[in-house]
């Protein structure tokens, strides 16, 4: 078993009300804490997300209107570099705090659906450089990625509120024994 695991006992003492095992262990916790990839993950997210806002409404006001063609375009490939920044940086995060580069079992399934969204984007670069399909099709390639991309971006948020509901259950589970040893 590796250092990143927890037993069978201590995942039952640490299970939060929810039923689920925290989210890092102690160690795990210490090395988010200490990294700085975690402050680089935690500006790059809500900038890929402004980033995305405008591209869509550019592409929307493309798709509508039939203007805008280039700056839609370039949107959307800033989107795309901004997604391979945050998924190398995101790489390195977890590997220092998790020991894997990709699918670490905590961030599994949100790191299948961000290869979903990268394909898409790799695959929208690839028809804007090819020609492969006409750019109203780049455009609802580029919509099809976004819409992954938010599902994808729901996932983290749900994940990281629940790594903040956990650690603070390990907080008040950790408080108790000392509470109750002063009562005695």
């Amino acid at each position: 078993m590796g250092t990143n695991q927890f037993t069978a006992e201590q995942a039952a003492e640490r299970r939060p009300k929810t039923g689920r095992p925290p989210l890092y262990t102690a160690e795990e916790r210490k090395r988010r804490d200490e990294t700085k990839w975690t402050l680089v993950q935690g500006l790059l997210a809500p900038f890929q997300f402004l980033v995305f806002i405008v591209s869509v409404v550019l592409v929307c006001r493309y798709l509508l209107t039939g203007e805008g063609e280039t700056a839609a375009t370039i949107s959307i490939v800033v989107k795309t570099i901004t997604l391979y920044t945050i998924m190398v940086t995101g790489c390195i995060w977890e590997k220092v705090v998790f020991g894997k580069y990709l699918f670490a079992p905590a961030f599994f399934w949100e790191d299948v659906v961000s290869m979903g969204v990268i394909a898409l984007h790799t695959y929208y670069l690839y028809a804007l450089l090819t020609g492969a399909i006409d750019t109203r099709q780049q455009m609802y390639v580029a919509l099809a990625a976004y819409l992954i991309y938010v599902v994808n971006a729901i996932q983290f948020v749900l994940k990281l509120r629940a790594a903040r509901l956990g650690a603070a259950a390990l907080d008040a589970a950790a408080l108790e024994p000392a509470a109750g040893a002063g009562a005695a």
